[in-house]
């Protein structure tokens, strides 16, 4: 790196920091989309739910991220600020700014996830239409069909009324017993 020899002492701090820093980011950004890392390994670590996950202040992308905006910055604006407090300060202010807006597009990303995978909770008092005529009073079982989260199921169901309950009718779900649904004619 002959091109920092003439630098004062704090440009070619700033320099030191931003080039590695600025290939790890690079490399890491690339990594994320291919998909051997990504955000949700940083923002969502503990497996819970994102949206109340606390703040994880000190992880390695958030530091990456910090030292890019401080460097930059500080390179940016070396020559604009006499007072190179000034420049330090603003340079920290925003490294600091970089890891709030990082944090807050991953939690909008996250935001963005969708669980569907079925479960037949999902189908308490929703409606469906009888498949298989249902027999009365649970002497018997038909079959509905019910769209869940998009997605068409065809599941058994019973009755406790006492009438059959014919094909192409309309039902509500209104409990589940041994994973058979439970319906009433709606």
């Amino acid at each position: 790196m002959n091109f920092l020899e003439n630098y004062e002492p704090l440009l070619k701090a700033f320099w030191y920091i931003a080039l590695p820093v600025s290939i790890f980011f690079s490399l890491q950004t690339i990594a994320t989309f291919i998909g051997l890392g990504g955000a949700e390994s940083d923002a969502d670590s503990d497996g819970g739910d994102a949206g109340d996950m606390p703040f994880e202040l000190f992880t390695l992308r958030n530091l990456i991220n910090f030292l890019l905006g401080f460097s930059w910055t500080g390179i940016s604006f070396y020559h604009k600020f006499e007072n190179k407090t000034i420049l330090i300060i603003i340079s920290v202010l925003v490294g600091i700014i970089f890891v709030a807006v990082f944090f807050i597009l991953i939690k909008q990303i996250l935001k963005l996830s969708e669980d569907n995978s079925f479960k037949l909770e999902n189908t308490l008092n929703k409606t469906a239409d009888v498949y298989l005529t249902i027999p009365e009073n649970k002497l018997g079982k038909g079959k509905i069909q019910i769209s869940v989260n998009g997605a068409f199921h065809e599941l058994e169901a019973m009755t406790t009324n006492a009438e059959k309950i014919p094909s192409g009718s309309v039902v509500k779900v209104i409990a589940i017993e041994n994973s058979i649904l439970i319906v009433e004619k709606f």
